[in-house]
């Protein structure tokens, strides 16, 4: 039997199962001489994680908020166009943020698989350094290369 709670942590949903949570002090930071996505580094991404992408959604709160109060008339032309101009960027912002939503979806899920921290193309676990800098990477610093190389030779053809 799988146990539910009404106290929600960071990401969890209303009636999802409760994970147990792990104790990580504040300071803490994944180190290369401990085993490789423990149950520590694994909570130490999931966090990072989902701090990220609640900053995110809060932007997008509140880009919203503030468009819906911008909607009013403005008499003067070239005002006008400035301010549609910065919808139209505020607006291109959000759908970016919008699809790094998705990727780090895409991060917590493996978490939960078991498969975060390692390489798409290779197997091999990403650094973790690399890990710490972009937590949503799916590939190694050297299939990333490759895989830039690839890319880059078949946009010059």
């Amino acid at each position: 039997m799988v146990e539910t709670t009404d106290r929600l942590f960071p990401g969890q949903q209303k009636g999802s199962p409760m994970k147990q949570e792990h104790f990580l002090p504040d300071d803490y930071r994944p180190a290369e001489d401990e085993p490789f996505m423990n149950d520590k580094q694994l909570e130490y991404f999931r966090r990072k994680l989902l701090t990220w992408k609640n900053d995110i959604l809060a932007e997008s709160r509140d880009t919203i908020e503030g468009l819906q109060d911008q909607t009013r008339s403005i008499p003067d032309i070239a005002d006008r166009a400035s301010e549609e101009t910065d919808r139209a960027l505020e607006l291109r912002t959000r759908d970016r943020q919008r699809k790094l939503v998705a990727k780090i979806d895409s991060a917590l899920r493996r978490i939960d698989e078991g498969e975060y921290g390692y390489c798409e193309a290779t197997g091999e676990p990403i650094s973790l350094k690399r890990l710490d800098a972009r937590p949503i990477a799916t590939l190694s610093l050297e299939a990333q290369e490759r895989h830039e190389r690839r890319e880059k030779v078949h946009r010059d053809d």
